[in-house]
């Protein structure tokens, strides 16, 4: 597999990340709210790197299936996200590929009273953006790639990977 994005430039860039977040929520308590699965391992790397009080909460949004590497219709399960209402609330994703999860997932937030939503996504796949979306916050630009690892599946697999790596043609990696 080819690695795209190294372990340690990961780590330095979730600090990076969490500096950022801590300045602009500095004296304000928040929610960190993640998306299933694939930015379990993001948000557990940077919420230890939070300096002010938030909450966690997590919810569902798929498009992607089984080996499906091109994305279908959104799927939305809230079953697991706190009280947002008056919250600030800090969206995580591992990838925005075409925009469409987070600009619902956003909108969903705020229609349930969030009091200020922020995005933050691990990757930024270019080329591939069919909806307006600006998160907040960025890891990394990457090229239109199927990529796995740190938390980011083919078929739920791969996910325990400390690195980014492109998924090669032959998928019996």
């Amino acid at each position: 597999m080819n690695v795209l994005i190294p372990e340690e430039a990961i780590r330095e860039r979730v600090s990076e990340i969490a500096a950022a977040v801590n300045a602009d929520f500095h004296g304000r308590t928040f929610t960190v709210v993640g998306i299933l699965t694939g930015s379990l391992v993001f948000l557990a790397d940077l919420v230890r790197r939070l300096e002010h009080r938030h909450q966690i909460g997590l919810l569902e949004a798929s498009s992607y299936r089984g080996t499906a590497t091109t994305p279908g219709t959104l799927v939305l399960n809230t079953g697991l996200l706190p009280e947002v209402r008056g919250r600030h609330i800090l969206l995580l994703d591992d990838i925005l590929d075409t925009g469409a999860t987070l600009s619902q997932v956003t909108a969903h937030l705020v229609e349930l009273g969030a009091a200020s939503v922020k995005t933050c996504v691990l990757l930024r796949k270019i080329g591939r953006q069919t909806v307006p979306f600006e998160p907040d916050y960025v890891g990394f630009a990457i090229p239109d790639k199927f990529v796995v690892g740190y938390g980011l599946d083919f078929n739920d697999d791969y996910r325990h990977l400390p690195f980014i790596g492109v998924l090669p043609d032959d998928t019996s990696v």
